[in-house]
């Protein structure tokens, strides 16, 4: 059943906006229906503080679809164009940073593997690895300067994705063992598209559960519910 909440406030505009922030949805995410409009007051009612109530319910989403796409093979010589221009971005990225910190970059047929490493690097990976995955963008960028094909880097810092993988396979097999306990839907919260697979991934093979996604970025999140 579709999620619908009753919002107040003093204008429609401020009723709509306050049950949004409840919702943490955007507004074409929902249907709204005005309960009671400012401009229809009665005369016994004029001076009474004025409230405006409008009920917003989610619409449905549609399930995620993980689609696989084609990999495009770099020639040995885009492979090593790429490396050279990660290699230089990360010299001069170095002298800004902690003086361990060491890198290592490997080669592959699609792009790079990179790894920083040091004790002092949880600023560079940020919370739920938000500023990793920003510089990985970076790094992705400068890999392909001068190459025609899309360079994939792959980037790792102090083993955080090996960690950050472990932990949501675990909850992924803690939140289906809740779900077929309690026989109720669990709705995680909002992670990003590659948390997003390994959720789906894990529970993929599980007979009794099912997982999809719902919402927009960036409070698309993975429901598990028993399977139909």
């Amino acid at each position: 059943m579709a999620k619908s909440i009753i919002s107040e406030g003093k204008t429609t505009n401020e009723a709509i906006e306050n049950g949004l922030k409840q919702l943490k949805v955007s507004k074409k995410m929902v249907d709204i229906k005005v309960l009671e409009n400012e401009e229809k007051r009665s005369f016994f009612s004029i001076l009474a503080p004025r409230v405006v109530k409008v009920e917003l319910t989610v619409k449905e989403q549609k399930e995620e679809k993980v689609r696989e796409k084609r990999e495009i093979k770099l020639t040995e010589e885009e492979q090593e164009t790429a490396r050279e221009n990660v290699e230089t971005f990360l010299k001069e990225l170095k002298t800004n940073l902690p003086e361990d910190v060491e890198y290592k970059i490997e080669k592959t047929s699609t792009g790079l593997n990179v790894d920083l490493n040091s004790k002092n690097l949880g600023f560079l990976i940020g919370y739920r690895g938000e500023t990793l995955y920003a510089v990985q963008n970076i790094l992705s960028a400068i890999a392909g300067k001068g190459i025609q094909n899309r360079v994939r880097v792959i980037l790792d810092i102090e083993g955080y994705k090996a960690k950050r993988e472990k932990t949501l396979e675990d909850l992924a097999e803690k939140v289906a063992k809740t779900v077929i306990r309690t026989r109720k839907a669990v709705k995680l919260e909002p992670m990003q598209a590659y948390e997003r697979k390994i959720i789906h991934s894990k529970l993929q093979q599980n007979s009794k559960v099912e997982t999809y996604s719902v919402g927009e970025e960036p409070y698309r999140r993975i429901v598990i519910s028993l399977k139909k």
